[in-house]
C-alpha cells in the first residue's frame, strides 16, 4: 500500500474554465417538459433570467441529454427552483445517482400546460422555447417566460464547486 500526500483522483491538469464556472455558484433548477410517458427532465444550474418584454430564461444544457432532444423549438417547459430537501432528486435527474424506476418516481409532479411541476415547488416558470444554438460544449436554449410563480425560498438548493451548499444567511 502506498500513502499519497496528494488526492489520488485530483486532476493533474485542471480545466481553468470549469474551475471558474464552479466558483460562480447557482441555485439548482429542474427543467421538465412533456406529459405521461413522454416526459423529460434535467437538473440545470447554468441559467440566467433576462428581464424585458418579453422576459426570457437562458439555459445551458447537455446537448446529448434527453431534455435537449425534447426541447426542440417550439415546445413548452417548466423551470422550477429546487430546495435543499430535493438534493437526491437533483442528483437523479442529473444522472449522477441511482433512481430505481426512474427519477419521476422519486417525487410527485402535477401536470401544467408547460409540463410537469414538482409538487411543492414554490418558485417556477412556465416557458416557451424560442431558439436553440450550440455554444461551446452546451446547447443554449432561449426561452420566453409565459408565467411565473414566486414563493418562499427558505432553503434553496445551491451548487458551488461541485457540491451542494446551504447559502449563508
Amino acid at each position: 500500500m502506498t500513502i499519497h500526500d496528494t488526492h489520488p483522483f485530483a486532476d493533474p491538469d485542471p480545466d481553468p474554465v470549469r474551475r471558474l464556472r464552479g466558483r460562480l455558484g447557482a441555485t439548482v433548477a429542474l427543467v421538465t417538459t412533456g406529459a405521461g410517458s413522454h416526459r423529460a427532465g434535467l437538473t440545470v444550474s447554468s441559467l440566467m433570467v433576462a428581464n424585458g418584454e418579453p422576459a426570457r430564461v437562458l439555459l445551458l444544457v447537455d446537448p446529448d441529454s434527453e431534455l435537449a432532444e425534447a426541447l426542440t423549438p417550439p415546445v413548452r417547459a417548466v423551470v422550477q427552483l429546487l430546495s435543499w430537501s430535493h438534493r437526491d432528486l437533483a442528483d437523479a435527474f442529473a444522472g449522477t445517482a441511482p433512481a430505481p424506476g426512474g427519477p419521476w418516481r422519486m417525487a410527485a409532479f402535477a401536470d401544467t400546460e408547460w409540463g410537469p411541476v414538482l409538487t411543492g415547488a414554490s418558485t417556477w416558470a412556465g416557458v416557451s422555447v424560442e431558439s436553440a444554438a450550440e455554444v461551446g460544449w452546451s446547447l443554449l436554449l432561449t426561452c420566453v417566460i409565459d408565467s411565473v410563480t414566486v414563493g418562499d425560498d427558505a432553503e434553496p438548493l445551491v451548487h458551488r464547486r461541485g457540491r451542494y451548499v446551504r447559502p449563508a444567511r
